[in-house]
């Protein structure tokens, strides 16, 4: 390594993140979680100029998703869990780097990358190249479950399975884990984002009214469920009535809304049965024993632990902080990269 760059990697501080096609979240040993962002830009429309210089990226921009004039695109650069935007990824990186170093001058840290599991060898070295080019001096990447099973506290390297359900806005990451690797996984580009373009259509089809994406995430986050509850919810809706063109107030119930979003669910609840089944019989009676473990915003929805255990007959536990599972992972590996280094560079970029 150049001297230089040894000199300014000294300076800069290591970090892991979660790059989420919904939140981007970056963990920084000894402190802890130091940032939670939405995952949006906001550029000048036509071009990857992002606004205010840097200023319209996460939250800011994320107040603008579908509120922007025509002069201003507001961009979410990652989708289904990969890179949708190449530039627009680096800038966004390059954003959050520096805003935790609270500088602009002589960044290089040291990153680790939570990843989808099921990305091509192209798409990772699409996620190396936007974090190197955003000021990163080294980047190494690891599975998302496998993350997010370190940052629950599974004890993945034992010879017991550890099963993990992942639920982001872009994919679901089904994974049985034994022996600090993953034995047999699921990764499935549907999750939080395509209930929320469920939602969407039913409230479009059902009552001519259109509703935004944001929209359409509140009454999921308000009322949705997985499962029936105790005591139904319902809630006000707004937006333009599809006739008239004018703005418009309904209500919509979370019976609805389960009807919705039955699909994806549907879906997701497939796909674990598949990794179950696609899972060798001593490790499938660990799991009788351990169960699995629930991550990821998707794991807030109502109901989910319930039709879950209720469709696979194991034990199903939400994790205490699902939505930071996966970066609290990334912070452990940090935390020992002398030790895991090696093993993050072969088994996750190279491979």
């Amino acid at each position: 390594m150049h001297p230089i760059e040894y000199l300014l990697g000294f300076f800069s501080t290591d970090m892991g993140i979660d790059l989420g096609t919904a939140n981007t979240l970056v963990y920084v040993p000894g402190h802890g979680i130091v940032l939670s962002e939405p995952s949006v830009v906001a550029v000048k429309a036509g071009t990857n100029q992002v606004l205010l210089d840097g200023f319209a990226v996460g939250k800011t921009a994320k107040a603008m998703l579908e509120k922007s004039p025509s002069s201003i695109e507001v961009i979410r650069p990652l989708k289904d869990g990969v890179i949708a935007d190449f530039d627009i990824t680096e800038a966004m990186l390059r954003y959050f780097i520096l805003k935790v170093h609270k500088r602009r001058w002589g960044v290089r840290p040291r990153v680790v990358i939570a990843i989808p599991s099921g990305i091509t060898a192209v798409e990772k070295r699409a996620v190396v190249n936007s974090s190197e080019r955003a000021g990163a001096r080294e980047t190494y990447l690891i599975s998302e479950p496998k993350a997010a099973a370190i940052g629950v506290g599974l004890p993945i390297g034992e010879p017991v399975a550890n099963m993990v359900v992942d639920i982001g806005g872009g994919t679901t990451e089904v994974a049985v884990i034994s022996l600090g690797d993953i034995y047999t996984h699921e990764s499935l580009r549907i999750a939080g984002d395509e209930m929320d373009e469920a939602i969407v259509q039913y409230v479009r089809r059902t009552y001519n009214l259109e509703i935004g994406h944001r929209t359409a995430e509140n009454i999921k986050i308000e009322i949705g469920s997985a499962y029936q509850l105790k005591e139904e919810l319902t809630m006000e809706i707004r937006g333009r009535d599809l006739i008239a063109g004018l703005p418009r107030s309904t209500n919509i119930s979370s019976e609805e809304v389960r009807e919705a979003i039955k699909e994806p669910i549907e879906a997701i609840v497939n796909a674990v049965k598949s990794t179950l089944q696609k899972t060798v019989p001593e490790l499938a009676s660990d799991l009788l024993e351990h169960g699995m473990v629930l991550v990821g915003g998707g794991a807030l929805l109502r109901g989910i632990d319930t039709l879950l255990a209720e469709e696979t007959g194991l034990t199903v536990r939400i994790d205490e902080d699902p939505l930071t599972a996966v970066v609290r992972g990334t912070g452990v590996l940090l935390e020992n990269l002398d030790l895991y280094k090696d093993v993050l560079q072969v088994t996750e970029v190279e491979g």
